[in-house]
């Protein structure tokens, strides 16, 4: 039996499309195996926190194979210095890989490190407050489930301290 054009077509869309489903399945699959991870990635990419913390984003070229692993990028802030979105990644040197899912969440809704530190004014850990518990818990489980990048960035620098990096400045209305 001879398969017309039009036939062969439809057997092609139809292969395609079975194919793409099969893949998503995987993908959901996957996502079903750990919902609070999930939730936790939805809320970064909501969030916007690659925009601050992954390598490239601020120069126009995200490096995604190092998302949320620190940023190259400095923000000024008059009379504070320079500030760097640091490596969010599970590496436990230069990232967030010894801290505690509690410790995470404290950073996020407090903007208090474990070392007792507040975070740079830059990080909008204040918009943040609002998350329930159980949001910012998913997005702690995410963060510590990145694969490790070990990436230490600059800084912090001291508003009389000169940076080493490219930096943005964040200046208020009025100020020259």
């Amino acid at each position: 039996m001879k398969v017309g054009k039009p036939m062969r077509k439809l057997a092609c869309l139809l292969f395609v499309f079975l194919a793409n489903g099969a893949v998503g399945a995987v993908f959901l699959t996957a996502a079903r195996a750990d919902p609070q991870t999930e939730r936790g990635k939805y809320l970064v990419m909501l969030g916007g926190c690659n925009d601050c913390h992954t390598p490239g984003v601020f120069l126009g070229k995200p490096d995604f194979s190092r998302t949320l692993g620190g940023s190259e990028v400095g923000f000024e802030l008059p009379g504070l210095g320079v500030f760097h979105g640091p490596n969010l990644t599970s590496d436990k040197e230069t990232g967030l890989g010894s801290w505690t899912p509690e410790e995470v969440v404290a950073a996020i809704t407090k903007g208090q490190r474990p070392d007792g530190r507040e975070l740079a004014p830059i990080m909008p850990w204040r918009s943040f407050v609002v998350l329930t518990q159980a949001d910012a818990l998913a997005i702690a489980a995410y963060l510590k489930s990145l694969p490790p990048i070990k990436n230490k960035v600059p800084g912090p620098f001291g508003p009389n301290e000169t940076p080493t990096s490219f930096v943005m400045k964040v200046v208020p209305p009025g100020a020259k």
